[in-house]
C-alpha cells in the first residue's frame, strides 16, 4: 500500500502540516508545563493557551519555511521529524529538557553509553511518530510553482507570519513576558526550537571567537618544604589518589545518614573524614568534570574556554609530580589531555558482556605505582552509578537490594525497583573505594598515601517525576547537586603534610563545593604558587607549617 502511496501538495501546505504535526505531537511536555505554571481555571486561561499554540505554530512554520527549497526541503523535514521524536521521547520519559548542556552531554557520550539508552519503547515511539511521518513526506510530490510564484508565496508567508507574531505578542505581551522571564527554562521545552537553538549554541562554543592563546597557569609552581623529608626521616614515595565518582548523590550514602546501609565497608575505615555539605558545580559530567579541575568557580567557569587553559592536573605535573588518569568512563572531557591516560580495556576478570566494573582500575593502579619511582597523583574516573541502566553497573553478587529494575526504560519500573538498582551501585562503589583504601593501607611501609573521593554530580530517581540529571543548575533539585565527598590518609601522610585530622573532621558539616578542589589539592600536597588561594583550601586551617612542627617536635596527629 505504501508503495502505491502518492500525494501532491504545494510547499506552503506541507510546511504548515508538518509544523502543526510537530507542535501537537512533540510539545505535550511544554503545554502541560505551561498549564501547570499559569493555571487553567477560566476562559482567559484557555484563551492564553490557544494564543500560545497559534504563536508557536507560526514560529515553527516560519522556521520550517526557511528550508522550503527544492532538493533541500524533504531531507531537512525528515531529519526534523525523526530528531523531534527522539527529543520528545526523552523529555516525556525522563522529564529532562533540551539545552546547550544537554546537547554537549549527547555529543560527548561514547558509543557504549548511547547504546544503553536505546530500548524497544523508544524504538516504537520514534518509528511511529518520527520515521513513518518522515517516510510519508518522502513520498509526497511537493510543488513549488514557477520561480515568480515561489518567491511571492515565500514572501507572503514571511509577511503574514511576522504580522501574526506581532499581533499575538501585543495582545498577550504581559502574560508572555511574565512566563518567559520568570520561568526561562520553558523555552528549552519547545520542540524543535530547543534542540536547534541549543545545537547551534554548542557548535558556536566550539569555534574560537578569536585566536586566544593557551593559558598556562602557575608557572611558578613548585613543591614546598614539607617534601624535603618526612618527619620520620624516610623518603617514601607519596601517592595521592583522587576518585571522581559518577552520578553518586549524597542522599543514598549511609555515610551521610541514609537509612539503608549502603556503605558497610567505608564506615569501618579508620581515618575516613566525610563532608556532608558538599555540592557540585554542574549537573552533568560534561560540565562538572572540567569545572571541578578548573581554578574558575562555578559562576565564572566557561566550558568553551576550558580546553584553552591549564587545570589542577597541569599545575601538579608542572610542580614535579607524576600525574596519571585511569578511566573507566567515557573520557576525561579534556581534563587529562596533557597527562598520562590509561583506559580500561575488556578483561574477563573484571568485565562482563562488555561492561567493565570499577574494580578493574585497582589492578591498573597497582601497576602504575609499581612502575613509577616518582611521587604520584592518580585520578580514578569511575563508571559508578551511571544511568539509566543502573543494573549494569554492579556484578550480580552486589545486587543486594531486590527487586531490581532490569531495564533502561525507567517508566516501566516501580520507584522501589529503581532505587534498589541505584543503591546497589552505591554498595559496589563502597566496595571499590574501600578496596583502594585497604590496598593503600597495606603499602604504608612503602608509600605515604591519601585518597579523596568526590562525585561529579547527583541523580534524580523519580522525585517530583524527575529522572537522571542534567537540569539547568538554577532549577536542579538537591538530588542532582548534593554530592558525597570524603578524605582518607594514612598516619604517615598526615604527619608528612602536617594535616590535623581531628581539626579536619570538625569541618565535616561546613559548606564546600567543587570550587574548593583546585586550591585544596595545592594545599594538601604542599604545592607552592602565587595562584593558590588559602580561603578556598579545605585543609588550610588544619594544616600547620611543616618546619615549625619539626622544630617543636609536635606531630600533626597530636596537635
Amino acid at each position: 500500500m505504501l508503495k502505491r502511496f502518492h500525494f501532491q501538495c504545494s510547499s506552503w501546505v506541507i510546511t504548515l502540516l508538518v509544523s502543526l504535526y510537530m507542535l501537537a505531537i512533540f510539545n505535550v511536555r511544554f503545554f502541560s508545563t505551561v498549564a501547570d505554571l499559569q493555571g487553567f481555571t477560566n476562559g482567559q486561561d484557555l484563551l492564553f493557551m490557544i494564543s500560545m499554540f497559534l504563536f508557536l505554530l507560526v514560529v515553527i512554520n516560519l522556521l520550517v519555511t526557511l528550508f522550503a527549497w527544492p532538493w533541500l526541503f524533504k531531507p531537512v523535514v525528515m531529519v526534523l521529524l525523526i530528531a523531534s521524536a527522539f527529543a520528545a521521547y526523552f523529555m516525556q520519559t525522563y522529564n529532562v529538557m533540551i539545552d546547550k548542556a544537554m546537547i554537549q552531554n549527547v555529543m560527548e557520550t561514547d558509543v557504549a553509553e548511547t547504546v544503553e539508552l536505546f530500548n524497544l519503547g523508544m524504538a516504537v515511539y520514534v518509528l511511529l511518530l518520527g520515521v513513518v511521518p518522515a517516510y510519508i513526506v518522502s513520498k509526497i510530490t511537493i510543488t513549488y510553482g514557477n520561480p515568480l510564484m515561489f518567491v511571492v508565496s515565500k514572501a507572503t508567508v514571511f509577511v503574514v507570519s511576522l504580522s501574526l507574531i506581532g499581533l499575538i505578542s501585543v495582545g498577550f505581551y504581559q502574560e508572555y513576558a511574565s512566563l518567559f522571564r520568570t520561568h526561562r527554562y520553558v523555552r528549552n521545552l519547545i520542540v524543535p526550537v530547543n534542540y536547534i537553538y541549543s545545537l547551534q549554541s554548542y557548535v558556536k562554543s566550539l569555534i574560537p571567537q578569536h585566536l586566544a592563546e593557551y593559558q598556562v597557569l602557575a608557572e611558578d609552581s613548585h613543591l614546598g618544604s614539607m617534601w624535603s623529608e618526612s618527619p620520620s626521616n624516610t623518603h617514601k614515595k607519596v601517592v595521592s589518589i583522587l576518585i571522581v565518582g559518577e552520578t553518586a548523590r549524597s542522599a543514598n550514602f549511609s555515610l551521610f545518614d541514609y537509612s539503608r546501609d549502603t556503605n558497610p565497608l567505608l564506615k569501618q575505615q579508620k581515618g575516613l573524614i566525610t563532608f556532608n555539605n558538599f555540592y557540585s558545580c554542574g549537573t552533568s559530567t560534561a560540565i562538572s568534570v572540567p569545572c571541578m579541575f578548573s581554578n574558575k568557580g562555578r559562576s565564572d567557569f566557561d566550558n568553551s574556554q576550558a580546553n584553552y587553559s591549564d587545570n589542577i592536573l597541569d599545575v601538579l605535573q608542572r610542580s614535579g609530580l607524576e600525574v596519571v588518569w585511569i578511566d573507566n568512563n567515557s573520557g576525561c572531557k579534556g581534563v587529562c589531555d596533557r597527562v598520562e591516560k590509561i583506559a580500561i580495556e575488556p578483561d574477563p576478570a573484571f568485565c562482563e558482556d562488555g561492561e567493565c566494573y570499577d574494580m578493574a582500575m585497582l589492578e591498573k593502579l597497582d601497576k602504575v605505582i609499581a612502575a613509577s619511582d616518582k611521587d604520584l597523583v592518580v585520578v580514578l574516573h569511575q563508571k559508578g552509578s551511571h544511568g539509566p541502566a543502573y543494573f549494569l553497573r554492579t556484578p550480580k553478587e552486589f545486587q543486594k537490594y531486590t527487586p531490581v529494575c532490569h531495564t533502561n526504560q525507567l517508566q516501566e519500573c516501580s520507584e522501589r525497583e529503581i532505587i534498589n538498582a541505584y543503591d546497589n551501585t552505591i554498595l559496589y562503589t563502597d566496595y571499590f573505594i574501600s578496596s583502594v583504601i585497604d590496598y593503600l593501607a597495606k603499602k604504608s611501609d612503602q608509600v605515604d598515601a591519601s585518597l579523596i573521593y568526590v562525585s561529579d554530580h547527583g541523580e534524580s530517581l523519580g522525585e517530583n517525576n524527575l529522572y537522571l540529571h542534567g537540569l539547568p543548575y538554577m532549577l536542579a533539585p538537591a538530588e542532582q547537586t548534593h554530592v558525597p565527598m570524603f578524605v582518607w590518609m594514612n598516619k604517615e601522610y598526615s604527619e608528612r603534610f602536617s594535616i590535623d585530622q581531628k581539626c579536619l573532621r570538625a569541618k565535616s558539616s561546613d559548606h564546600f563545593e567543587h570550587d574548593n578542589l583546585f586550591d585544596s589539592m595545592l594545599g594538601m600536597l604542599n604545592v607552592k604558587t602565587d595562584l593558590y588561594r588559602s580561603e578556598m583550601d579545605i585543609f588550610n586551617s588544619c594544616q600547620s607549617d611543616g618546619e615549625k612542627l619539626r622544630v617543636t617536635g609536635i606531630k600533626a596527629s597530636e596537635k
